[in-house]
């Protein structure tokens, strides 16, 4: 098993080297299912937990959301810092660990987009997340599937860090769940568009 260190060491060299080449890791805009399903929530106070090089908590801090994009990377964080500055957007951004890191005041909303960990360590990632969650304060997830392996397209080879519909909802016991499923996005291929499947959960305090 990889060691937190190393996947740090990791996530810097992968990070610095896109920058270096002015290319990126993961697209520049935010995911389609996090801007769908945020799309119509009122603006508060929002994280986005493994925020990686910052595309979902930009454009969280373009809709009026005030905005805290954390990631154990320092060199995602300087792309992340550079891309809002580009951007003329607000964000704070914090390089911490997503398994311990607590939001200091309770926020309205938490994403947590493809944070792909071991099942204990995602655990304690989406307890921190429901921890830092206000009254009414909502919680948005995806992550590759584990019928994503077979039966799927891209994303990790790992089924111990992939998720299911049924480990969401355990982790979040407690919260009304408003969606818990497995969701189809297609993905353009050399062998034409395929179906990915992703893991999705919606839920409230």
């Amino acid at each position: 098993m990889t060691e937190p260190a190393d996947l740090r060491v990791m996530w810097d060299a992968r990070y610095a080297a896109a920058a270096g080449s002015a290319d990126s890791v993961w697209s520049i805009s935010p995911n389609d299912w996090v801007a769908a399903t945020v799309g119509p929530l009122t603006p508060g106070t929002a994280v986005d937990l493994g925020c990686g090089e910052g595309r979902n908590a930009i454009w969280l801090a373009s809709r009026g959301w005030t905005t805290t994009g954390v990631d154990f990377s320092s060199a995602g964080i300087d792309v992340a810092r550079a891309r809002s500055q580009r951007a003329g957007v607000d964000v704070d951004w914090q390089v911490a660990d997503a398994t311990t890191w607590r939001a200091p005041k309770p926020v309205d909303l938490v994403v947590i987009a493809y944070l792909h960990l071991t099942e204990p360590e995602l655990r304690r990632a989406i307890t921190g997340a429901v921890a830092s969650l206000a009254p009414g304060g909502h919680l948005v997830v995806i992550g590759h599937d584990r019928t994503n392996i077979i039966d799927g397209v891209g994303g990790p080879q790992r089924a111990d860090i992939l998720y299911t519909p049924e480990l969401l909802a355990d982790a979040v016991a407690g919260l009304t769940i408003t969606t818990c499923e497995r969701v189809l996005r297609p993905v353009e291929t050399a062998d034409g568009t395929r179906n990915a499947i992703d893991a999705v959960l919606i839920a409230r305090t």
